[in-house]
């Protein structure tokens, strides 16, 4: 029996197999079992070809078998293009045959229902039981271009086969996979492989990650996914990806809102599906985007560039000759999150030695002068490549690579840039004609087409960059039960995460008016009052908070007036007592949270608090553990962490107790998954710098079932 810990282990023979059989092999060159045999041979697969057809002795002028057992040696692949109802028998005639790979074109599995999905669970439980690798069900297949292996269907090689390179394909959906081939290889870039998973009864698409991470011959992995069923193995394959250096692009289809709508707390309200499925692949190092065309604008940009040359930040030098165009590339960089720093004034200088009425600081208009004369151009072009203001060089033309007078002008000049300049990260906005194109590729220079397209293409390869400069170090807490009394109510949960490491401010639990007024004069005045229920999660909304008590009067009056509104709102609440807490210090109001995700696991999150924490959105999310300096890297990210940071004349906040906080309630997420579903922290008050940081309200929600769910 396998062990799936080995993520990605034993699809080699989907790839590059010595033979390959096509299980219900047909004449008829439109139907399934006809497509994979005439592709193998209109393309020149060099191993054995074995047709298994019950029914004929020869298939497409080649002998045929009636099974696999007939077979004159073991094929390393096996295609299966049976009805739904064979499939099973036919997986399991592979398996005893040695067969180490079978991909399974046919549909009518789950997709169709509880007796579909019986067969898909059957087929799924021979590749357990006997090792044998199978993808699929209804699946459009696999093709190792280098091997020329085809195991699949795909119309995308009807008209042509794709050339070979660096870029791996892989997909949840045939369509989206065949799609993104044919779009690539018409861009000219180069197939290492394609994979689609198809069902996923065995073999899924974090085997596929990591069987691209692994190939020598892949360099860039294109992924188009659905569902995430195994968030433990994904990651994994994202780590092998991530030690390679091979940039993983994830487009990831279908944005789910049943997450949220279901939240006991803020903090599962704001940590949605969709969100911890960003924070994911963000701390595996993968780059997420919005389209199938970013997808493959990201994809062309890292195929052309090559190992090592990720941009280091977010700062680019925009070269146009046009005012205009450079107006609109700085508008959509800054979009984008880009940045145009100032170039150096020396840089400045050299460029208007070149041409005296460029704009120099940045952007930089070359004027139309640079069109007759290359010399310019590589002049200009010189300068800012050496200027260190800047990680990317950003060069547009509108319509230069068109006309074949200026087309040499720009390539000749570009030329001269990649020999002074081997390293030096440029981009391309521009239009230019295949040809063109591939001489740009021999350069390592992207040429990407549309303004905003060049500028997302850019900061989409800083974001890797960047990301790739920091590796997750916090290694997997292991898990442990938590006492049962810690849901009960406020105190109790602030208790227990006091005892894990959060910062809690002086509170006493008191069962009569004396006992709070005992309590309140040993704390010390002002004071404030929580009821204490398990019932209330959300005191407020029932009359159950009293803040700025300052004597003991005023504490007897807020104490009976608090019990009889909620007597009065919340009729059939349990009342165990009146929380007597110290009133904390004005400070910064931050929201901190956990949701422990259903196959992602214990995720954390903090933003902006208080009443605002739903009205702005504006939270950092990443999977747990995560360590302090994780956690202030979360606490930088937020669009509010000005009001951290000093903005408008405020003091500091104290951003280091903050991190602190964020790393111990992850810790303790992390160690409690099994009994948490969420924790709810809203406010943690953060005092100016060096006074600590405090949780004032606290709400831990148990797991009601610890069934595994899949990702939509």
């Amino acid at each position: 029996m396998r062990d799936d810990i080995d993520v990605g282990h034993g699809l080699e023979a989907l790839f590059a197999p010595r033979s390959i059989a096509i299980v219900g092999a047909s004449d008829d060159v439109t139907k399934i079992g006809g497509r994979p045999l005439q592709f193998l041979r209109k393309y020149g697969f060099a191993g054995a070809i074995y047709p298994v057809n019950r029914k004929a002795a020869e298939v497409q002028s080649l002998r045929a078998f009636p099974d696999v057992a007939a077979l004159p040696e073991a094929p390393e692949l096996a295609v299966i293009a049976v009805p739904p109802e064979g499939v099973p028998q036919a997986v399991r005639d592979c398996a005893a045959r040695g067969v180490k790979a079978a991909v399974v074109l046919s549909a009518g599995f789950s997709e169709m229902g509880e007796a579909g999905a019986r067969l898909q669970a059957e087929i799924g439980r021979i590749a357990r039981d006997t090792g044998l690798r199978v993808v699929g069900p209804n699946c459009l297949g696999a093709i190792g271009v280098p091997a020329k292996s085809i195991a699949t269907f795909s119309v995308a090689l009807e008209s042509a086969f794709p050339a070979p390179g660096p870029v791996g394909i892989v997909s949840q959906s045939g369509n989206l996979g065949s799609y993104t081939l044919r779009l690539a290889s018409e861009r000219g870039l180069g197939i290492s492989r394609m994979l689609t998973t198809g069902n996923e009864c065995d073999v899924d698409i974090a085997d596929a990650i990591a069987s691209a991470a692994t190939d020598p011959g892949t360099r860039v992995i294109l992924c188009c996914m659905e569902t995430c069923r195994d968030g433990a193995k994904l990651r994994r394959a994202m780590a092998l990806a991530r030690a390679a250096g091979k940039p993983l692009v994830v487009l990831k289809v279908g944005v789910s809102e049943a997450g949220s709508a279901a939240a006991a707390s803020h903090t599962g309200a704001l940590a949605g599906s969709d969100a911890v499925f960003d924070a994911v692949l963000r701390e595996g190092g993968a780059l997420r985007v919005p389209s199938i065309e970013q997808l493959l604008d990201v994809g062309h940009a890292l195929a052309v560039l090559g190992e090592g040359r990720l941009p280091a930040g977010r700062r680019i030098a925009v070269l146009t000759a046009s005012g205009g165009f450079g107006v609109l590339l700085a508008d959509a960089a800054s979009a984008h999150g880009l940045t145009l720093p100032r170039l150096a004034e020396a840089t400045q200088q050299r460029i208007l030695q070149a041409v005296a009425f460029a704009a120099p600081a940045n952007p930089v208009d070359m004027t139309a002068q640079v069109s007759s004369r290359p010399e310019l151009l590589a002049q200009v072009l010189d300068a800012v490549a050496a200027d260190p203001a800047c990680d990317t060089l950003l060069l547009q033309s509108a319509n230069a690579f068109h006309v074949p007078r200026l087309r040499d002008v720009f390539l000749a000049a570009l030329t001269q840039m990649r020999e002074r300049h081997p390293q030096r990260l440029i981009v391309l906005c521009a239009r230019a004609p295949a040809d063109v194109r591939r001489q740009l590729d021999a350069l390592g220079i992207p040429a990407i087409e549309g303004i905003d397209a060049a500028c997302a293409t850019v900061a989409a390869l800083a974001t890797l960059g960047m990301q790739s400069a920091q590796p997750s170090t916090v290694e997997a807490t292991p898990r442990t039960p938590l006492a049962a009394e810690a849901f009960a109510t406020e105190a109790s949960a602030k208790a227990a995460l006091a005892a894990a490491g959060l910062p809690v401010l002086r509170e006493v639990v008191a069962t009569t008016r004396d006992e709070a007024v005992a309590a309140a004069s040993a704390i010390g005045f002002p004071v404030v009052l929580k009821i204490v229920s398990p019932d209330i999660a959300h005191k407020t909304e029932v009359g159950g908070v009293a803040v700025g008590v300052r004597s003991e009067g005023q504490l007897i009056d807020a104490h009976d007036t608090m019990l009889a509104r909620v007597a009065e709102k919340a009729p059939g609440a349990r009342i165990d007592g009146v929380l007597v807490a110290q009133m904390a210090p004005a400070g910064c109001e931050l929201i901190l949270g956990t949701k422990t995700d259903p196959v992602f696991g214990p995720m954390v999150m903090v933003g902006l608090g208080g009443i605002h924490a739903e009205i702005w959105k504006d939270v950092a999310l990443r999977p747990a553990p995560v360590d302090a300096a994780a956690a202030d890297a979360m606490l930088r990210s937020l669009k509010s962490f000005a009001l951290l940071d000093g903005a408008r004349g405020r003091p500091k906040a104290d951003v280091a107790a903050a991190a602190q906080a964020i790393a111990a309630l992850s810790r303790f997420a992390a160690r409690h998954a099994d009994d948490v579903a969420e924790i709810d922290i809203n406010p943690l008050v953060v005092l100016d710098a060096g006074q600590g940081a405090f949780a004032l309200d606290a709400l831990l929600v148990p797991t009601s079932t610890n069934k595994k769910d899949v990702h939509p």
